[in-house]
C-alpha cells in the first residue's frame, strides 16, 4: 500500500515539474498599453543638480515583448521643464536673474532588454530589472515672464541676438529636435495580465537652449543692442535684471557670459511609474526559450 502511495506521489511531483517546465519553454508574443506618471526636470545652463525645481509627467505606453529578453516600445510624453534664478539664494545665479519654463511633447521609439527573462503568467519569470534606449523626437517652447507678469515664448525674441545684424552667425534654433532616450528601471509582473514597471529616464538632446541659454549677453544697462532689438521685448527678456542699480545688483553688459561654455547641450529627465495591462493577442505558435 505505502509503495503505491509513493508511486502516485511521485507521479504527482514530476507531472507538476513536467508543466512548469513546459511552460517556462513557451512564450508568447504579446502587446501591453500603459499609463505612465511620474517627475521631469531639465540640466543645462540654469541648472546643474538632479531632480532640482521638479514638475509632473504623464504619458501613454505601448510594449511589444516579443521574447523574455526583448521588448519593442513606442511611448508619447508630456513633461514640464523649469528653472528660476531669481529667488536662487546663489548671487551669482540671481545677478543673472534668468528663468524659464517649457512643456516638452516626445514621440520616442524604444528596444528594451531584460537582464533576467521575464513573463508575465509565469511563476518563474515575475521580476527584472531592465535598460533601454532608442530615438525620440521632441516639441519644446521655452517661455519667460516678462515685467507686467506675462509669460512670453522666447524662441521668436532672439534674445541672444539671433537674427540680427549685428550676431549674423547666431541662428534661431528650432523647436523641433531629437534626442537619445537611454534609462532602466524594474517590472514586476503582478498577474498575467497586470505589470508594475518603475522607471529612470534621461534624454541627450542636440540643442543647447532647451533653456534659451546658450552663448553670450548681447547689450546690458550701459552697452548698445543689436538695432533690431532697442527697446522691444526681446531687449527685455535678454537681460532682465538691466534695469536694476549697478551699484547694488546687475552689471553684466555685452559680451559677458549668459550661458555656460561648459554645458554644450541640455537634457530632460523624468522618473516615473507605469502602470502596463496585457492586450488580447493573436498568438499563434511560440517562439523558443531565450
Amino acid at each position: 500500500m505505502k509503495r503505491i502511495e509513493l508511486k502516485i506521489t511521485l507521479l504527482l511531483i514530476t507531472t507538476i515539474i513536467f508543466s512548469l517546465v513546459s511552460k517556462a519553454q513557451e512564450f508568447k508574443p504579446n502587446s501591453e498599453i500603459g499609463i505612465l506618471l511620474g517627475t521631469s526636470y531639465y540640466l543645462g545652463d540654469l541648472n546643474t543638480v538632479h531632480f532640482n525645481q521638479p514638475s509632473a509627467t504623464a504619458g501613454l505606453i505601448i510594449r511589444r515583448n516579443i521574447d523574455r529578453r526583448f521588448t519593442y516600445k513606442a511611448s508619447l510624453i508630456y513633461l514640464n521643464v523649469k528653472s528660476d534664478e531669481r529667488n536662487s539664494g546663489d548671487s551669482i545665479s540671481e545677478n543673472r536673474g534668468l528663468h524659464f519654463r517649457s512643456p516638452v511633447y516626445e514621440l520616442s521609439g524604444q528596444l528594451e532588454f531584460n537582464f533576467l527573462p521575464y513573463q508575465p503568467g509565469n511563476p518563474l519569470y515575475t521580476f527584472t530589472p531592465f535598460v533601454y534606449t532608442g530615438v525620440s523626437l521632441f516639441n519644446f517652447n521655452p517661455q519667460a515672464e516678462n515685467k507686467n507678469g506675462e509669460w512670453v515664448n522666447l524662441q521668436e525674441l532672439g534674445t541672444e541676438g539671433q537674427g540680427t545684424q549685428d550676431y549674423p552667425q547666431r541662428d534661431k534654433y528650432s523647436l523641433i529636435q531629437f534626442s537619445i532616450p537611454i534609462g532602466g528601471g524594474f517590472k514586476i509582473a503582478v498577474s498575467e495580465s497586470f505589470n508594475i514597471i518603475l522607471e529612470y529616464g534621461i534624454r541627450k538632446t542636440f540643442t543647447d537652449y532647451l533653456d534659451d541659454v546658450s552663448t553670450t549677453f548681447v547689450g546690458g544697462k550701459n552697452t548698445q543692442y543689436p538695432l533690431e532689438m532697442e527697446g522691444t521685448l526681446a531687449q527685455e527678456m535678454s537681460n532682465p535684471n538691466q534695469n536694476i542699480d549697478p551699484l547694488y545688483g546687475n552689471r553684466l553688459e555685452r559680451g559677458d557670459q549668459r550661458g555656460n561654455p561648459n554645458n554644450k547641450k541640455d537634457w530632460y529627465s523624468f522618473a516615473g511609474i507605469t502602470l502596463s495591462f496585457t492586450l488580447n493577442n493573436d498568438t499563434k505558435g511560440c517562439n523558443p526559450s531565450q
